[in-house]
């Protein structure tokens, strides 16, 4: 018997396939793979991580129904606070924890919220949904600010 045996360690493999309700992959791109995504039997995964799921396992786990929530969504909340920070340091007034984390739980509720919706109206994966948000934000801020012709 081994030392990761002996004291109850999993190995990478068996960690990414374990019987859970939530799936956080949060170090390593490329972990969750076409050759281990039939395996993975969480009803969640959030992407903690960039890019831990490759594109071949995507389609393998919405066709499960595991619902994702990509990095882009999950990640969001990091960039979010830097904004906040930059904001903060351009007005040299700075708020509570107390404030930015009741901002920042409204930001990141109404950016799932609206990814969800797209998700649910076009039946795509959430991560395709993100992206569609995304690029119609850009073509509207584009076509609004009459950059383009």
């Amino acid at each position: 018997m081994g030392y990761e045996e002996a004291n109850g360690a999993l190995e990478q493999k068996e960690v990414l396939e374990i019987d859970a309700d939530v799936l956080v992959p949060a170090a390593l791109e490329n972990q969750i793979t076409e050759e281990n995504a039939e395996n993975i039997k969480a009803k969640i995964v959030a992407e903690a991580a960039n890019g831990p799921t490759t594109p071949e396992a995507d389609k393998i786990l919405f066709e499960k129904d595991i619902f994702l929530i990509p990095d882009i969504l999950a990640n969001a909340g990091g960039v979010t606070v830097s904004y906040f920070e930059w904001v903060q340091g351009l007005q040299n007034f700075f708020w509570s924890e107390r404030d930015v984390n009741v901002q920042l739980r409204e930001i990141m509720t109404k950016a799932f919220h609206e990814v969800l919706k797209v998700h649910e109206k076009e039946k795509v994966d959430m991560r395709t949904a993100a992206y569609l948000l995304a690029v119609k934000r850009v073509a509207d801020a584009i076509e609004h600010r009459g950059i383009f012709p």
